[in-house]
């Protein structure tokens, strides 16, 4: 089922443990990493955000493009009530090159167990339907996802892509930016040290104490290389209210694997293969 919006504009001064933050409440962001060979992540998708009265849409959150029709992101990202639309194609927020795809929202799907207030429950979500079809080509391609319960290989090369935002202008990066994400393994990231409780088995912990944890978008994918191809295993969920650079602190992504069969049943798999035909 679908569930409704809500207002959670203030879940970080909700939540019990005032340290999580999601990226987007940080005001300064230090994005390292390097730009990104323009739509050399074909699956990266913007979420962008327009105010009730009319003001310009901006980037808000990433996503990955599933298929034609689908597209995933965070929960967090979607759960308050903005006038939405998600762009596909896009590299350079200032330079309209005309591969770009405009795509209006038709519903969203939250995962049924994600709650606002408790972040630290995981189940950090979503699904958004398109009202309208997108091209695949070679700009918009659908992601790989790993198989339900699939565990990250160790010492897997990782990537976190996004827009993000400077820390020295405090706006966003124009430029989709990429870069190198190490992981955490699980046994560490939530010892006592770490994050504790916080981080569940349906989490992914990348990066440590540097500026690499700031460089993706809320929603956005954790890109994880397997046998040579490129498989999404992470969304980006949340941060440490003290900083993306806080030691022990890692970034904390939702662990796509967890949750394959909820994604296949709101949006069914025969649809994603349908749209892998493009070969080039």
């Amino acid at each position: 089922m679908c569930e409704p919006l809500s207002d959670v504009s203030m879940v970080c001064t909700a939540l019990s443990q005032e340290e999580l933050r999601f990226l987007e409440d940080l005001a300064e962001r230090d994005v390292a990493g390097e730009v990104a060979t323009p739509h050399s992540w074909p699956w990266q998708a913007t979420l962008q955000v327009s105010d009730p009265r009319g003001s310009p849409f901006k980037h808000n959150c990433g996503g990955v493009v599933l298929n034609r029709k689908w597209i995933l992101t965070a929960a967090h990202c979607v759960d308050t009530d903005y006038q939405r639309r998600i762009v596909l194609g896009e590299h350079n927020f200032t330079d309209y090159g005309g591969q770009e795809m405009y795509k209006r929202v038709q519903q969203i799907y939250l995962h049924p167990e994600w709650n606002s207030t408790r972040v630290e429950d995981g189940f950090d979500i979503a699904l958004v339907k398109l009202l309208s079809d997108a091209a695949i080509n070679k700009y918009v391609q659908p992601a790989t996802l790993p198989k339900a319960g699939e565990e990250l290989p160790d010492k897997s090369t990782c990537y976190l892509t996004g827009w993000g935002m400077t820390k020295a202008s405090g706006v966003m990066s124009t430029l989709l930016k990429q870069v190198y994400m190490p992981l955490v393994d699980y046994k560490t990231c939530s010892g006592s040290d770490y994050w504790g409780s916080t981080v569940k088995d349906t989490m992914v912990c990348g990066g440590e104490g540097d500026s690499t944890n700031c460089q993706g978008d809320s929603g956005g994918p954790l890109s994880c290389i397997v046998n040579g191809q490129a498989v999404v295993y992470g969304i980006t969920s949340f941060v440490s209210s003290q900083g993306c650079s806080t030691p022990k602190r890692p970034t904390v992504f939702t662990r796509v694997s967890a949750f394959t069969e909820w994604i296949d049943t709101v949006s069914p798999p025969t649809q994603t293969r349908l749209c892998r035909e493009y070969n080039g």
